[in-house]
């Protein structure tokens, strides 16, 4: 059985104010589906989070049902979970309906967690869909009363599901977790304080090969056969470094394992650049004009006016700017916050002006700042 293994779309997701499901259906439908097309896969295995929240955009919805009917029509079988940034109920509406497809949907836990068994060319193959699991939303499934932990919940769920599976029956499993160990990013959303949601990779040495989501880095987690396949693009600028794609996994009749990384190129890149202003700005062989989504860290010690629009000129898509070395002096920024929120708005625009361009206001130009408040004043009583 040849399938895939990814997870994370997040489909909807926005960075930075930027919608990102044009550059989504662009990977999905330009780059995973010619791939599941020409190279023989049976069977995509989607590890979680297929959306970034649990109401998506319209946008997001039928970019998922594109892909669905897509894989429907090559007539390669879908197994996909409800990872933490999922709804449950949404994400399980259909999946009975949805099955004489060949698509098969978990959101949520029931009583039984029986697996979904399919036969390829050497016999049945147990796929065990195991959705994001809280404690709480194992209990209520499986009416236990006693106090749970997030390893304990899915050891009780993981032995529910093998209790009526064969032995020699070779096995997938499909979990959305945080095995103990991983490498994690800053687009992740904790799924507890303090590591109590973190588990042992030991848990699911039963399976030939798992299949994880959750974490956005492709990375091992305790063993060759649990990987975790990472997300589908760069969703923070942590992750510039990351290498994204999916695993493409050859399961033979003995349970063994082949799996091999295949990149995902996205339309626009994640990039962090780093120098002085000057440089940036007119050194183009060091600094080269990009569209990527782009975060500057600028290394100069005072604010350049304007510095957003004019980084804009050289990156279209510019979302970030640091100052690391920003120095500290200023007028404003030397007085503490309680203090400030006592200032007028013209002593504050006045010491934002000096700060600005290390020049004091004139007479002149504090008469016309003090116009515009009093104007601004008289629409604000009006109002009222």
């Amino acid at each position: 059985m040849r399938f895939i293994h990814t997870a994370d779309w997040h489909l909807g997701r926005y960075f930075h104010g930027m919608h990102l499901t044009a550059d989504q259906r662009e990977i999905i439908m330009g780059q995973i589906v010619p791939f599941v097309r020409e190279e023989g896969v049976e069977a995509v295995i989607i590890a979680g989070d297929i959306y970034d929240r649990g109401v998506p955009p319209v946008e997001a919805v039928d970019l998922f049902d594109e892909f669905l009917m897509k894989m429907a029509e090559l007539r390669v079988k879908v197994f996909y979970i409800a990872g933490n940034h999922d709804s449950e109920s949404r994400l399980n509406f259909g999946s009975r309906l949805m099955r004489e497809a060949g698509i098969f949907a978990r959101g949520r836990l029931d009583a039984e967690m029986a697996p979904v068994i399919i036969e390829d060319d050497f016999g049945p193959v147990a796929i065990h869909l195991y959705p994001y699991m809280e404690p709480a939303s194992v209990k209520a499934a499986l009416g236990v009363t006693d106090a749970l932990d997030f390893e304990q919940a899915h050891e009780l769920v993981i032995e529910k599901s093998l209790s009526g599976a064969s032995e020699k029956m070779r096995s997938i499993a499909v979990a959305h977790a945080f095995l103990a160990g991983g490498t994690s990013s800053d687009s992740e959303r904790p799924l507890a304080v303090g590591g109590s949601s973190n588990i042992r990779s030991g848990i699911f040495r039963p399976f030939c090969y798992t299949a994880l989501g959750h974490l956005h880095n492709p990375q091992r987690a305790g063993a060759d056969t649990i990987r975790y396949s990472g997300s589908l693009m760069k969703y923070s600028f942590d992750e510039a470094e990351q290498k994204k794609g999916f695993f493409l996994v050859d399961l033979d009749g003995s349970g063994k394992v082949e799996q091999q990384f295949v990149p995902l190129v996205p339309p626009h890149d994640i990039r962090r650049v780093r120098g002085l202003f000057a440089d940036i700005e007119g050194d183009r062989a060091a600094y080269p004009q990009s569209d990527d989504y782009v975060e500057v860290e600028l290394l100069d010690r005072g604010i350049i006016l304007d510095v957003f629009n004019k980084l804009k000129a050289i990156y279209p898509n510019l979302m970030h700017v640091l100052y690391p070395n920003l120095q500290r002096e200023g007028t404003m920024r030397e007085q503490e916050g309680q203090a400030v929120l006592k200032l007028t708005e013209e002593t504050l625009f006045s010491q934002y002006y000096e700060d600005m361009t290390g020049e004091k206001l004139g007479e002149e130009q504090q008469a016309i700042v003090h116009g515009c408040l009093q104007e601004i004043y008289r629409e604000e009583r009006d109002a009222k």
